[in-house]
């Protein structure tokens, strides 16, 4: 193994493990999901804004005016994409939500074939629907546990859209390709920043450290070392490989929402989890639904 891949399996392991963390933090600061967000971009614009400085990302002359305009409709994206997905984990707890999460793989497929002209293939559709199979058993059961609130299906549908989003952001980034991924995601957070300042109540901020200590983990972890870390990965690795090990991210995230909330999954939303990272994996790394293995070892 080159030192290259030993590098970005590290970097992309680090980054799919603080992810997975991200709900216990978002829950555990006990404060609104805007307000979570607003101090995420805030931290994560400082954190980034120093890191493009540093690398001479911030002269003039580096984006078009077009290219400004796809990033910032991605911030817009990616905003959305948190505030779903924070919202839902009261729903629908952490592991499923993040789960259902997953599905974004095919969120782009169909966003790829309306919008770029990417081809649809019958492997693809294959994989689209045994994703869509293990939602609906997850959607099938809701969760017997006394921490959570609201509406289970909610919590799913937020869980989608936030999927959406996601996928959205993603086409703008590849829209992009060429421009600095860390200037990229400076003004994605500057966006979420102005879109939920509206929104924030600076009124009545957090009192106490272990709050702010939250808030500015989640910001400066959580956003911008985490991006560093990811587009490292994604610079240094095979894209079958950085597919692989994405997949850290639910189990982490599964893991985090036992230990910390005491969440289990039942049978079916065990199986139900278990189809849809098998699909997104099955997308991911282009497996034969023939043979479940990847293509290249067919040659």
């Amino acid at each position: 193994m080159s030192g290259d891949i030993k590098r970005g399996t590290a970097e992309m392991t680090a980054a799919m493990l603080i992810s997975g963390t991200i709900g216990w933090f978002v829950v555990m600061s006990g404060q609104p999901v805007s307000g979570v967000v607003f101090w995420r971009c805030l931290f994560g614009a400082l954190t980034l804004l120093a890191i493009c400085g540093a690398l001479g990302l911030l002269r003039p002359g580096i984006l078009t005016l077009r290219a400004f305009g796809i990033a910032v409709f991605g911030g817009v994206a990616i905003v959305l994409n948190w505030l779903l997905l924070f919202a839902s984990y009261s729903h629908a707890t952490i592991s499923i939500a993040t789960t259902v999460y997953n599905t974004q793989p095919f969120m782009l497929l169909m966003l790829g074939a309306l919008f770029l002209g990417e081809k649809i293939t019958a492997t693809k559709l294959f994989w689209l629907a045994l994703s869509f199979a293990g939602m609906m058993a997850i959607v099938q059961v809701k969760p017997h546990t006394g921490g959570v609130a609201g509406d289970y299906g909610l919590g799913i549908l937020m869980a989608l859209g936030a999927a959406f989003f996601y996928a959205l952001a993603a086409l703008a980034a590849k829209w992009l390709k060429g421009t600095p991924p860390h200037l990229i995601a400076l003004i994605q957070v500057a966006t979420g920043m102005l879109m939920l300042a509206p929104m924030t109540d600076f009124s009545h901020p957090p009192t106490d450290v272990g709050t702010w200590a939250i808030l500015v983990t989640v910001g400066v972890v959580h956003t911008g070392l985490m991006y560093v870390l990811l587009y490292g990965a994604i610079q240094r690795l095979p894209t079958h490989l950085t597919g692989a090990l994405s997949f850290l991210y639910p189990i982490a995230a599964i893991l985090v929402d036992r230990l910390a909330f005491g969440h289990a999954l039942q049978p079916m939303q065990i199986a139900g989890a278990a189809i849809i990272l098998i699909a997104a994996a099955g997308m991911n790394l282009g497996w034969n639904p023939r043979w479940l293995r990847p293509r290249a070892l067919e040659s």
